[in-house]
């Protein structure tokens, strides 16, 4: 090869190189009609941006759809049912003998009408199974002045040591045990406080009618031997062997009435009374009249107060029907007399009912009547008597204690069965009151196949 033909070769190869250089990138083999001259330039700085997400429209509420409230409140206890379904002899016992007695049920419905709403909102506010809002059908047949021969009152039958206990004051004028607000927050504290103890609403339910010191030795004693310690197999009085089917009885009847051929008295979902706080004293009787209600609906509706006259501490509080309280505040601001005809007089040693009577006016029946005194009552020096106030006076009306109780046999024979090592127990269990221990073992019921009707517990309930 000539130097002449090396040079055509190496200028044609810089050719081929310069026009290569000139191609757009990733275009290759696609050269356009004028490829614009190459000018080296610095590269462009292009500030970040967010990126931008297209905006979606949120989606509409979907208005919650609320289940209307029960118009009855016989349904919504129903849908508060909780507790397991028991089936047995018991059971079965007590529906027919409930059932069989139309006008018993009828009369515990009508009373109990006066206070479901309020016991069920608490039951419910705490959480607790709706069938303890029927417990005071077992307990007290709905009835708020029930009084035992174990001195055990109210609607929920406490007795004077265990309301003391659950802050239920006790006077000669008032009785927190009747009064159906406090006693029910009373009552429900205490089954919540033996639901604590066992977590089971059946051992809770038999230690408020047993005591919850029995039903756990109870359950220990089934324990040591290797046995369940439920409530159906634990040994126990007949009394609380019943306990709990009556319950179940009632709350079968109450889920399916017309099974039972029971005619359940509709009860409104709705609050029957008010709480109405007075800060005088007043006379029952005036009190009543004021609400212009019959004096024994009043009286039922406010059983706490023992004696004829509300005493007004800082500020007491009375039950009224929700249509009765305007017209009880209205008259009550319109009235000019005193609010007291009643007072306190304390009898003096040798003091008789007659020169009592006699100082105030008042002949000797009606100072018997007024303060229970029976042909058998001991009259004692320093013993309160309710008397009319003397017009222009003061009425007397001292703090006073309750009027002490006399503890029936069986109660302190249960008291000394619990003793040990010659100390006393702390308090006898509710179902002992009335028997005595020896009678426990031999308490059991009897058969009745030959009449086919229910059989009759050997130890009846304390009402």
């Amino acid at each position: 090869m000539t130097h002449s033909a090396a040079r055509l070769l190496l200028l044609t190869a810089m050719l081929i190189v310069t026009g290569c250089a000139q191609m757009p990138a990733g275009e290759l083999g696609e050269a356009p009609d004028s490829a614009p001259p190459v000018v080296a330039t610095a590269p462009e700085i292009i500030p970040d941006r967010p990126a931008v997400t297209p905006e979606i429209p949120a989606p509409e509420p979907v208005a919650a759809i609320e289940k209307p409230a029960p118009r009855d409140m016989w349904e919504r206890i129903r849908t508060g049912f909780a507790m397991k379904p028991m089936d047995g002899g018991l059971v079965r016992d007590w529906e027919t003998r409930y059932s069989a007695k139309p006008e018993y049920f009828a009369r515990m419905v009508d009373r109990g009408s006066h206070y479901l709403f309020h016991i069920v909102e608490e039951i419910e506010r705490r959480k607790m199974p709706a069938e303890i809002a029927l417990l005071p059908m077992i307990e007290s047949a709905y009835n708020p002045q029930a009084y035992s021969k174990a001195h055990a009152s109210g609607l929920w039958q406490f007795i004077p040591s265990t309301g003391r206990l659950y802050g239920l004051r006790q006077n000669w004028w008032y009785d927190g045990r009747r009064d159906v607000i406090a006693a029910t927050n009373a009552a429900l504290d205490y089954l919540e406080k033996l639901y604590g103890m066992f977590g089971d609403w059946e051992l809770a339910l038999a230690s408020y009618n047993w005591g919850e010191g029995a039903v756990s030795r109870a359950v220990a004693r089934n324990q040591a031997r290797g046995l369940p310690g439920d409530y159906a197999s634990l040994t126990m009085p007949a009394e609380t062997r019943n306990y709990l089917p009556k319950l179940i009885a009632v709350k079968n009847i109450i889920a399916d009435p017309a099974r039972f051929g029971v005619q359940l008295a509709g009860v409104p979902n709705e609050p029957y009374f008010e709480i109405v706080t007075v800060r005088q004293h007043i006379d029952v009787k005036l009190a009543a009249k004021f609400a212009e209600m019959p004096l024994e609906e009043f009286r039922f509706l406010n059983p706490a107060h023992n004696k004829r006259v509300i005493k007004a501490y800082a500020a007491e509080t009375i039950v009224l029907p929700r249509n009765r309280v305007a017209i009880f505040h209205a008259n009550l601001e319109n009235h000019a007399k005193p609010l007291v005809t009643w007072q306190a007089h304390t009898l003096k040693p040798g003091e008789k009912p007659e020169k009592v009577a006699a100082k105030y006016g008042i002949s000797v029946s009606e100072l018997k009547a007024v303060n229970g005194i029976g042909s058998k009552t001991r009259l004692r020096p320093g013993q309160p008597l309710l008397v009319p106030v003397k017009e222009g006076a003061t009425p007397n009306l001292p703090d006073l204690p309750a009027t002490p109780v006399t503890l029936p046999r069986a109660y302190k024979a249960a008291r000394a069965a619990h003793t040990k090592g010659g100390k006393p127990a702390k308090h006898a269990t509710r179902a002992a009151v009335k028997r005595a221990p020896a009678k426990r073992a031999k308490a059991a019921v009897k058969p009745a196949a030959k009449t086919g009707k229910p059989p009759v517990v050997a130890s009846q309930s304390r009402r």
